[in-house]
C-alpha cells in the first residue's frame, strides 16, 4: 500500500491520476463544501524555571 499502489489516494497522487480514492475537488456539487473550521485558541501555561540546588559548606567537626 505505497506510492505504486494505484488503488491508494497516496498511489493515484503519485501517478498523478484520479478515481474513487481520489476525487476531483470540482467534482462536488456547489454549496455542499464544509465551513472553514475555526482553529480552538491554545494558551500556553509558562512553566516555572528549574530551582537550582545550592551545594551546602561542610564544617569539619573536632
Amino acid at each position: 500500500m505505497g506510492k505504486g499502489d494505484r488503488k491508494t489516494a497516496k498511489g493515484k497522487r503519485y501517478n498523478s491520476s484520479y478515481g474513487n480514492a481520489r476525487s476531483r475537488a470540482t467534482a462536488k456539487a456547489a454549496g455542499t463544501t464544509a465551513a472553514p473550521v475555526a482553529k480552538k485558541a491554545t494558551r500556553t501555561v509558562a512553566k516555572a524555571p528549574a530551582k537550582k540546588v545550592v551545594a551546602r559548606k561542610t564544617v569539619a567537626k573536632d
